[in-house]
């Protein structure tokens, strides 16, 4: 019975001609409709026929039963998608899915299409972006009626703090540690985090009565990473304690202790963050801060929900709960 449907998109006159229904019992059915007294037998056939057809309501015609869009657009900046934002991503869309949005990524690595072209041929209900973008951008699109446009991260009021990683790291080395370093990444479109949550690690150092924290670049190379650690020991007084921007940076330091012969935490004790797959796999398993994505991933959709729906927002950050993973590196 498929076959005549193969070249054209199946719509919900082949579903009805299939089930043996009308068109307007194939939307009831497929939309439950409330008060449409439709015997179940009838139902169950239309799902079928639905089914067996391969029908799928189309994008508009849901935005014009809504009156809106059900797409969110992710916008994520030219960073490396490693494992804790692939994380997110997925979270996120299973948050959406709940309130029946769909969550769609586009990233702006080159040479990708320009995210005017973009949003314009989706014309979401809402966008999210992990990074700030233009205000001219936004306001064009605010003006195209996309009702709601997020940035995570950036200047102003972030949704999701990042000094409190920082600060949570320098805590935990602090209580025995007196001089910290910082090991920064060598990608400057990351300073957007890496930048707070240095600020993080300076004022509890501040609390502490520690001095300012020594502040290293750490690329992923070995070379660069040996010279690093060298600055460290070689400091006055020496840095005892090394609080990285994630984990694949504490993972380099901790190689180029190896390779100088050296190990933590007997040399230099090291605390990454995100938790990821080798933390615990590595020589030795890395001390780490641990955050609730699952919990952000909710927190921002609600937002986008409430937003969406005009009740009132909340424009604090959201609750990140973190909680340090402890290891033998640290």
């Amino acid at each position: 019975m498929t076959g005549r449907f193969d070249r054209r998109r199946v719509t919900s006159a082949d579903v009805a001609r299939e089930a043996k229904v009308s068109r307007a019992t194939v939307s009831y059915v497929l939309n439950d409709s409330p008060h449409q007294k439709i015997p179940e037998d009838t139902r169950r056939r239309v799902r079928e026929a639905a089914a067996r057809l391969g029908y799928a309501p189309s994008a508009a015609a849901r935005s014009l039963r809504r009156g809106r869009s059900d797409i969110v657009l992710g916008l994520l900046p030219d960073w490396p998608i490693e494992h804790v934002r692939g994380q997110l991503v997925q979270q996120l869309t299973n948050a959406l899915a709940q309130h029946e949005l769909t969550f769609l990524v586009h990233s702006a690595a080159r040479p990708a299409r320009p995210l005017r072209e973009v949003w314009k041929a989706l014309t979401p209900a809402a966008v999210l972006a992990l990074d700030a973008f233009p205000e001219v951008e936004a306001g064009a699109m605010r003006a195209a009626g996309i009702e709601v446009v997020m940035a995570v991260h950036g200047p102003g009021a972030p949704l999701v703090a990042e000094e409190p990683i920082g600060a949570a790291q320098a805590r935990y080395l602090g209580r025995v540690h007196r001089r910290l370093g910082y090991a920064r990444p060598d990608l400057e479109r990351l300073d957007v985090l890496a930048r707070p949550r240095l600020d993080g690690v300076r004022k509890v150092c501040a609390e502490l009565c520690l001095p300012e924290p020594d502040v290293r670049t750490v690329p992923v190379d070995p070379d660069g990473a040996v010279e690093a650690v060298r600055a460290w020991l070689a400091a006055d007084p020496p840095v005892t304690g090394v609080c990285a921007f994630n984990d694949d940076v504490a993972l380099v330091v901790l190689a180029a202790l190896r390779s100088l012969g050296l190990r933590a935490p007997r040399d230099l004790a090291v605390i990454g963050v995100d938790d990821i797959r080798g933390a615990g796999l590595a020589q030795p398993p890395l001390t780490t801060i641990v955050r609730d994505t699952d919990a952000i991933a909710r927190g921002l959709a609600r937002r986008i929900v409430d937003t969406l729906d005009g009740a009132q927002v909340c424009t604090d950050p959201l609750e990140d709960s973190l909680r340090v993973q402890v290891r033998a590196s640290a």
